[in-house]
Formats: C-alpha cells, sequence, structure tokens
C-alpha cells in the first residue's frame, strides 16, 4: 500500500481538505493568503489616492484658486 493511500484511510473525510490556520479559526491558509494580499492592495491605493490629492490641493489647487497657501 502506498503513501497516499494510508493517508488517505488515516484522514477519511478530511482528506484533500486544506486544514485551518489554527483549530479555534474557521480560516483555511489560502484564505489568509488573499485577505493579505487583498488588504495589500487596498492599502497601496489609499497611498497612492493620499498622495494625489496632496499634490491636487498643494500644488494644482492654488494655480486654479481653489484654496490658497499663506
Amino acid at each position: 500500500m502506498g503513501e497516499s493511500k494510508r493517508r488517505k484511510e488515516a484522514l477519511g473525510e478530511q482528506y484533500g481538505k486544506e486544514p485551518n490556520i489554527a483549530p479555534w479559526l474557521p480560516f483555511t491558509k489560502t484564505q489568509a493568503d488573499r485577505f493579505t494580499k487583498l488588504t495589500i492592495t487596498g492599502a497601496w491605493t489609499g497611498i497612492i489616492l493620499l498622495v494625489a490629492a496632496w499634490l491636487t490641493i498643494r500644488f494644482i489647487g492654488p494655480t486654479v484658486g481653489w484654496w490658497t497657501v499663506n
């Protein structure tokens, strides 16, 4: 009998399912990686929007007459 069959018999219904990160967390490693990727992308999007808004307010705004900088 091969290792795969022994493992399949030992795990039963859990065979082929990805285990949770921790027994008390209902998230798998793949779900945690996707969440991390999503939050990193969101953070960089926020940083880029913040810089774009700052550039608009600081440099473009006064030349158009939106805000005055003393």
